[in-house]
Order: structure tokens, then C-alpha cells, then sequence
């Protein structure tokens, strides 16, 4: 009666901890179905290419554009999580003020495991983007027990020569996931009459000093100039790298 996307859908939802009556409700698929796939049917056995990292010689991801962009969603608004059998769930979290942002998350991640479904769980103001996978850990190997900005954040080399080689991609991502451009407005005295200036600025938030550390190297290899306004916030306010960040990310849509 079902088919096996919407199988892979129905396991992950309820992977994720939502009751059998609301993937039921959100699914059209019985609640006997869903009991019995959860020990009979094992998420992803038909999942088709490879893991670019477990194979004999590991190489890169097949579009490292993309991976570098997902990999800065990850690092800011992504964990992966173990389930049964083996399998992990990646999840990005994502406004729902910027719907063309959860599309292009959802790409990246089709990117990264062409053959396994994505899924959008609907929260409380925000999408979980998720997908799950065996290899999850492979491609994301800052995987870890415990919060982020509690334990060290690493690129493994094969990480970084992707960096590199799109920093701009990385940058995008990380800004796409916990940063944001705004307009700074602030008035001075001009020949003793008060005057409004605005300006536009980025700013990046994230508790984690190896993550900030990532940002700001990277902004350095692309010539942005940047400051850090207090332990947990970059700011990118001249003229020149504001515009250089207009031209590579832009605002969030």
C-alpha cells in the first residue's frame, strides 16, 4: 500500500520522537503500519550510492559546493543523533521567516546522500530538515555526545581543503544558520543638530569559540574584515566587506 519514501518518512518521523498517532494524522499511514515497519523494516536498506568516506579510498563528497554550504548549516544549526540499527538523523533546524533558506538546506542535504529522503518536520516557528543515514558520522565526523560549544570543534584535513577551496559556500552557511544582516541606525551631532545614519551590517552568534574561530579564518582567506563585539558575536560593519558579503551571501530569504 505504501511506498518505500513514504515508509523512510513515517520511520524517521517517528525516530525523531513524535507519537504514532501524529505521524498517523500527518501521514495517512495506520498506526498498525507504523508499529509493524519499526520492527520489520530498517530505514535506508535500499539506499543506493556509496558513502564517499567509507570506501576503499575515501574521497570528497560528490558536490563539495554544496557540502561546504551544508557544513556550515551543521556547525550551526545541525546535529546528528544516533538511532537503531546503526542509522543517525541529521537535522538542521530552520526559521520559518525564511522559507527560500529551508529549500536550499534541503538541497544541500539531497546533495550530500542523493538517494535517501529528506523530510521537514514542522515545529514551533521553526522546520527540522531532516534526513537519516548510516553515514551521517562519516561525512560530519564533529559528531559527538554533548552541545557543540562544550566540547572541541576540528576540520579533519579532507574538511578544510573543501573549505578552501569554497570558502564563500562555508560562509553562507554559517551566516545562513546563526547570523543575519541588519541595518544599524544611530544618530550624531551635526553642527549641534542630531542627524540619523544607517548602515548595514552582519553579525554571526555562536557560543562556540572553535565554530567562531572557523568563521573568522575563513573571512580572513577571503579578505573580509571583521571584529569581535563580545565572547560570542562577530561583526562585519565596513564599507568594503559588507559589500563583499552582499555580492557572496546576501540577506536571508
Amino acid at each position: 500500500m505504501y511506498d518505500m519514501s513514504t515508509r523512510k518518512r513515517a520511520l524517521a518521523l517517528v525516530g525523531q520522537g513524535h507519537s504514532l498517532n501524529s505521524v498517523s494524522n500527518e501521514t495517512g499511514v495506520s498506526r498498525a503500519a507504523l508499529r509493524s515497519w519499526q520492527t520489520r523494516i530498517e530505514p535506508l536498506k535500499h539506499a543506493g550510492k556509496p558513502c564517499p568516506r567509507c570506501q576503499g579510498v575515501p574521497g570528497p563528497p560528490e558536490d563539495p559546493r554544496a557540502y561546504a554550504y551544508l557544513l556550515g548549516l551543521y556547525l550551526g544549526d545541525g546535529c546528528v543523533s544516533a538511532h537503531r540499527r546503526g542509522v543517525y538523523y541529521l537535522r538542521i533546524v530552520c526559521d520559518n521567516a525564511w522559507p527560500g533558506l529551508i529549500d536550499a538546506c534541503e538541497a544541500a542535504i539531497r546533495s550530500a546522500r542523493p538517494d535517501n529522503s529528506v523530510s521537514r518536520v514542522k515545529k514551533d516557528g521553526c522546520v527540522a530538515v531532516t534526513a537519516a543515514s548510516k553515514h551521517w558520522p562519516c561525512l560530519f565526523p564533529q559528531h559527538g555526545p554533548g552541545k557543540k560549544h562544550e566540547r572541541t570543534i576540528a576540520l579533519e584535513r579532507w574538511q578544510q581543503e573543501i573549505v578552501d577551496a569554497h570558502p564563500w559556500e562555508f560562509v553562507r552557511g554559517l551566516i545562513h544558520s546563526d547570523g543575519c544582516r541588519i541595518t544599524n541606525r544611530t544618530t550624531r551631532l551635526v553642527k549641534g543638530e542630531p542627524k540619523l545614519y544607517e548602515y548595514p551590517r552582519y553579525f554571526f552568534t555562536n557560543l562556540s569559540s572553535d565554530i567562531m574561530r572557523l568563521f573568522t579564518n575563513t573571512l580572513d582567506r577571503v579578505g573580509v574584515e571583521w571584529r569581535q563585539a563580545n565572547s560570542r558575536n562577530i561583526s562585519v560593519a565596513r564599507r568594503a566587506s559588507v559589500a563583499l558579503m552582499d555580492l557572496h551571501v546576501g540577506p536571508k530569504y
